[in-house]
């Protein structure tokens, strides 16, 4: 006799899982990280190292202390770890990067129960904590490329805890590296007027420019995640998408005060927040349609923020609104369910 086992749906599944999707991120990472190190040489290695170690750390201290979801090898604690370190400028303290790590892991996921729960990306919580406790060193960065970046740190990772910023000043001084601090190109446009070219903004290949990793080598590897399916290409372009549009019609407007689309697109961490951040399969919405609101969202908040802000960047702010507005954005977005329409119809009637 035939057994016929009955279960609920889905019927077809993919061959994913949270490992695989986690390992084959981390994997597109990898050249990022590298393009970093050879950047900044032996701060950024050692910052990517002690930042990763640290939401390790904090993943397996909660694992073992709470009840909640996920584990140690599922790979989401080091894809944590390592968007946080290239968010934070190379020669970040140390110090410092462990404990936003470890924050970011404890903040921004233990507390909501584990993977899958989170509200916001941990990666920029972490940033965001680092942002407000540590504001004068997370502003402090060093232009690339500099001569001897493999055979010294650049002196502030090495920075004791709790310096005082004229301390931290003076230890800096001692090691003879006045002038090594430089303004990243949003802060020299928003604050001094000039502005970088675009084409040195998306390679990253210009020497002592004080920049993250290329945007084209992000995009790139961005690329292989969505031909792949572990990303949706829908979010990463309307983030682009709205924050050139917005910026075009600005500069239209007044091109004297307002920059280019591309140098909007490329200066900051517009690509790597939209790419690797927004994309969080957590926090952002599961429907093609909210997936363009959200992603619209992100790109027009992320100009206004820069534009009107205080501060030269604002994809950090932008991608933290959206994943608060994710669960309002699914809600009106959902699809209506077959002849649910119609009944609501009859019954107004």
């Amino acid at each position: 006799m035939t057994m016929v086992e009955i279960r609920s749906a889905p019927h077809i599944k993919a061959d994913n899982a949270v490992v695989k999707i986690m390992r084959h991120v981390v994997w597109s990472l990898l050249p990022v990280c590298a393009f970093f190190i050879w950047q900044y040489g032996l701060s950024a290695l050692a910052l990517l190292i002690v930042v990763t170690a640290s939401c390790l750390a904090a993943e397996a201290l909660f694992l073992r202390l709470g009840k909640q979801s996920g584990n140690l090898y599922d790979w989401s604690a080091t894809i944590t770890g390592l968007l946080l370190a290239l968010t934070l400028p190379p020669g970040f303290p140390l110090w410092m990067g462990a404990v936003a790590g470890f924050v970011a892991v404890a903040l921004g996921k233990a507390i909501f129960g584990g993977i899958g729960h989170n509200l916001f990306n941990p990666a920029l919580v972490g940033r965001g904590f680092g942002q407000a406790a540590f504001p004068v060193a997370i502003a402090t960065y060093t232009p690339s490329f500099m001569p001897g970046r493999f055979m010294e740190f650049i002196p502030s990772s090495l920075a004791l805890p709790f310096m005082m910023p004229k301390d931290l000043t003076a230890w800096l001084n001692a090691f003879h590296v006045d002038g090594i601090s430089g303004a990243t190109p949003l802060a020299r446009w928003k604050f001094e007027g000039v502005l970088t070219s675009s084409l040195d903004l998306l390679t990253s290949l210009s020497g002592h420019m004080a920049v993250g990793p290329s945007p084209l080598l992000i995009l790139l590897c961005g690329g292989y995640l969505a031909v792949r399916g572990y990303l949706d290409w829908r979010i990463p372009a309307a983030v682009m998408g709205s924050a050139a549009a917005l910026a075009t019609a600005l500069f239209a407007i007044n091109p004297h005060h307002y920059p280019d689309p591309l140098f909007v697109l490329f200066s900051g961490g517009l690509v790597l927040g939209a790419v690797y951040m927004a994309t969080d399969m957590v926090t952002s919405p599961v429907t093609p349609k909210g997936m363009w609101l959200y992603g619209a969202l992100i790109g027009v908040l992320t100009v206004i923020i820069r534009y009107s802000g205080g501060l030269p960047e604002g994809v950090m702010y932008a991608i933290l609104i959206g994943n608060a507005a994710t669960p309002m954005i699914e809600r009106i977005t959902q699809p209506v369910a077959f002849g649910t329409a119609v009944k609501r119809k009859e019954k107004q009637q």
